[in-house]
């Protein structure tokens, strides 16, 4: 993802100039779609979890307003239809893993500004059962954040499930952003920037994740993943 210091939002809460967002970085075949047609594809399948629905949110709407966008301006600038805009912030619309994405890219945050539910230190127990995941467009590729959700950080840890024959489509994270990802269950195939690894049970890839890259099931069973997604310390 973008340096630490482009991605947070700390610094704008401490004074910093707003982040400028380039309104041309709408991703490709975004203005082919009408709304309507955008809208649906950005929206998480039914049975979906909901559970960060309102966080999420809640902290758009904070982000957006905090650097003087407009739904408009969000939507040309992140790729994501200004009525799904809209109905995360009033948190009636459940955003997929890669909306989450475009969006905090747009914004320049990290992906854990807008999961992130704030609240005082200390330990922190996270039962698996009470668990809060996001989901993608077609459901077979689930997140979970394996951190507190209270403030943006530096490195994030993620535990992920792609169904069998699942693919995920990941955009480029800016400049800096580094993936570490071990197979801790099934078969995987990552493809990064057209290069192929198929990775068994117990292999790892480290790889700079600023270009396109794709999670691919190839097997009939569950694939388990853990992730550490780490940001770049200096602005590029």
């Amino acid at each position: 993802m973008r340096s630490v210091r482009q991605n947070s939002d700390l610094p704008a809460a401490n004074g910093a100039p707003p982040i400028a967002v380039n309104e041309h970085q709408a991703g490709p075949g975004a203005q082919e779609l009408d709304e309507d047609e955008a809208w649906t594809y950005e929206v998480a399948p039914p049975d979906a979890p909901s559970e960060l629905t309102a966080v999420v949110g809640e902290n758009l709407r904070r982000l957006r307003t905090r650097r003087g966008l407009s739904l408009e301006r969000l939507s040309k600038a992140s790729g994501v239809s200004r009525a799904m805009l809209g109905q995360i912030e009033l948190g009636r619309s459940a955003p997929t893993i890669n909306v989450v994405w475009k969006i905090a890219r747009a914004l320049g945050v990290p992906f854990s500004a807008l999961i992130s539910n704030r609240s005082a230190g200390g330990p922190m127990l996270l039962r698996g059962d009470r668990a809060k995941r996001l989901t993608s467009h077609d459901g077979k590729f689930t997140s979970r954040a394996l951190f507190p959700f209270d403030t943006p950080r530096t490195v994030e840890f993620y535990e992920l499930h792609l169904a069998p024959l699942g693919i995920e489509n990941a955009d480029p994270h800016p400049p800096g952003t580094t993936e570490n990802i071990v197979v801790s269950q099934g078969t995987v195939e990552i493809s990064v920037d057209g290069q192929r690894f198929l990775l068994a049970t117990g292999d790892a890839l480290v790889f700079q994740a600023d270009v396109p890259h794709v999670y691919r099931n190839p097997a009939n069973v569950d694939s388990l993943m853990y992730l550490v997604m780490t940001y770049s310390l200096s602005a590029p």
